[in-house]
């Protein structure tokens, strides 16, 4: 008897653990269909719609609620967005105290009018830019359900992202625009009221119809259906455009993607080009005297950057991509952004870029932004830099040219993590105390966490990481574990202490120094670590001679070191230094006397919070 238990104990645990193992191996995700129909009113910025999903549970679990977003709700004044704006004390100062100032007709809103499961009425509740939703049915592991919803809605004047007449006089930027269903993952529902911050979202099809006056020119994410109903230069070339009626149909398909963007315009200008790979570049700009010789120049700087990112970030997935002159900077869609268009050449090229890059880490490579917004806005401002580096070389764009393009960005956060008002990257983005906090982690702390692993493992296996991260989690939502699980495997080095220090904590990096001292013919070097978070050192020795060496000095924690990055430096691999010690010496096989200068990192790759001590002798 004790052994049919011990065996039903064992099978049971060998389930289990075979159940666990696969969970890890293949983390399921959710699949949504859209069909929408919308008819636009452009005199009252409003439109109606006829929404139906098709979503389909691929979780192990059964779901007896669904959320939407219903992002329009946010512009309205009482507004989380608008109360959470008024008492920050550092505002977006595109928002500031403007929603709470909103008239009736200038506010936006969804209404939902009906909503069906499976043909079946269901009770659905608003809060805020919240609907919550109890189905008539729960829906059973893998399975499917079809949700329908009528729908109403007020587009704002253009606030934050969305909206309507921007300052540069464009008429609609339609970002965040639709009843969208909240993203279910091995954390479970994700339903946060939208503040004006980031995105999480459930990849699926999109087929979008948008029914809308004549005059105006639509650009959207996805593939347009039926240019020959639209013209506008949709068309084949050849054909002859047929418009009937008041209003045109514009019908978009796009597979595989979390959003859906349009922006419409009645003075839009439209231009394309076509790459050697077959990619389509769509430019929609209001040409006048601030646009139109920098929109003219930016296709073939943009076709370049593709050529760069293709070969360095991954292979672009879909067949286009639209720069879409709208909103209230710059802000990124599948398949397309929202950009200010009046600008200098260098900002429009810097702002297309970012915003194209974000195609890589969020619409291909779908973090949870909300929870680590600084693998999006770090990683994409780490890649812009490195683009923007090469375009300078290849003399596209006008700019010195950098060995480490992120230097500067490293300097200024060194600056920022003593200020007092630093946040761990592991922060929800939704809770930052400061815009400030939240900016500079999620951009400057996020590009630098990559710049710094180059240090640490080698600018060749960061290379192999970013590759091998986009081929492994492209269509998958990525967290920052699977992340540096990459960079371990490409590598060959234990890097969970980088993360846990990078992302959970604030502590900062100190390294310098001590003393250099000399003992019988040889030189006594000592160093100290000040700062909390410990990292391998790259020591380089100049002789009076005018030779170099680099001393790397690994952690013991990595497991291993980098391998000699530079051949024109010769690279020595000394003792490792436990991180729990404050102190670490070597000795140079030289006289004192015959030392220009020791410094630590001076390719200013480590986040030294003081460079002054990293340098001996001192200035």
């Amino acid at each position: 008897m004790k052994f049919f238990k011990l065996l039903s104990v064992t099978l049971f645990l060998c389930g289990f653990l075979v159940q666990t193992v696969s969970a890890q191996a293949d983390r399921w995700q959710q699949k949504v269909e859209y069909t929408m129909n919308v008819d636009f009113d452009v005199k009252s910025h409003q439109f109606k719609g006829q929404q139906t999903i098709t979503y389909h549970n691929n979780s192990p679990e059964v779901l007896d609620r669904v959320f939407y977003h219903l992002y329009f709700n946010a512009f309205q004044p009482g507004s989380m967005m608008d109360v959470r704006s008024r008492n920050m004390p550092d505002p977006d100062p595109r928002v500031g105290s403007r929603i709470s100032k909103l008239k009736n007709n200038q506010i936006g809103y969804h209404q939902v009018s009906s909503l069906k499961q499976d043909g079946k009425p269901v009770e659905f509740e608003m809060a805020g830019t919240i609907l919550e939703v109890q189905l008539a049915e729960p829906i059973q592991p893998n399975s499917s359900t079809v949700l329908e919803m009528t729908f109403q809605s007020q587009v704002p004047v253009q606030i934050r992202r969305s909206g309507r007449n921007n300052a540069e006089g464009i008429s609609y930027s339609m970002a965040q625009w639709y009843p969208k269903l909240c993203e279910y993952d091995y954390q479970g529902w994700h339903a946060n009221p939208y503040i004006g911050r980031e995105f999480h979202g459930v990849w699926g099809d999109f087929d979008v119809t948008i029914n809308i006056d004549r005059d105006y020119l639509v650009a959207a994410t996805g593939y347009l259906q039926n240019p020959e109903e639209i013209g506008y230069g949709f068309e084949a070339e050849g054909t002859k455009v047929k418009r009937k009626g008041k209003k045109l149909s514009w019908h978009f398909v796009a597979p595989n993607v979390h959003d859906f963007l349009w922006a419409a315009d009645p003075d839009y200008t439209h231009d394309k080009l076509v790459r050697k790979d077959g990619t389509v570049l769509h430019f929609f700009y209001q040409k006048n005297d601030n646009t139109e010789e920098n929109w003219a120049n930016l296709p073939k700087v943009m076709d370049r950057a593709f050529d760069y990112i293709n070969e360095h970030f991954g292979q672009y997935p879909y067949k286009q991509y639209s720069f879409i002159q709208g909103g209230d900077g710059g802000m990124e869609y599948p398949m397309a952004t929202l950009i200010t268009g009046e600008r200098s050449f260098p900002s429009l090229v810097g702002v297309s870029i970012h915003e194209l890059m974000h195609s890589w880490y969020q619409m291909i490579l779908g973090t949870n932004e909300s929870l680590y917004a600084w693998m999006d806005e770090g990683f994409t401002s780490y890649a812009s830099a490195e683009i923007t580096n090469f375009l300078r070389e290849e003399g596209m764009l006008r700019g010195r040219v950098s060995e480490n393009p992120h230097a500067g960005s490293t300097r200024n956060f060194a600056n920022f993590a003593k200020s007092g008002i630093e946040e761990p990257l592991s922060t929800h983005s939704d809770h930052y105390m400061t815009n400030s906090a939240y900016g500079t982690g999620a951009y400057t702390k996020g590009r630098l966490f990559l710049s710094q692993l180059g240090y640490i493992i080698g600018e060749k296996a960061l290379a192999k990481t970013l590759l091998d991260y986009f081929e492994t989690w492209k269509f998958k939502h990525p967290n920052d574990n699977d992340f540096v699980r990459i960079a371990e495997k490409a590598s060959g080095l234990e890097l969970d202490w980088y993360r846990e220090y990078m992302v959970n904590t604030t502590h900062v990096v100190d390294y310098g120094v001590k003393s250099v001292e000399e003992m019988g013919g040889q030189t006594r070097v000592s160093l100290e670590k000040i700062g909390y978070m410990p990292m391998p050192l790259d020591v380089v020795i100049s002789y009076k001679d005018g030779t170099k060496e680099l001393y790397n000095i690994p952690l013991r924690i990595m497991r291993g070191n980098k391998p000699q990055e530079d051949s024109a430096i010769e690279q020595k691999v000394i003792e490792d230094w436990p991180w729990t010690h404050p102190e670490y010496s070597f000795n140079l096989p030289v006289a004192q006397d015959k030392i220009e200068k020791i410094e630590i990192d001076p390719s200013i790759r480590m986040i030294d919070v003081n460079r002054e001590n990293n340098i001996y002798p001192q200035k």
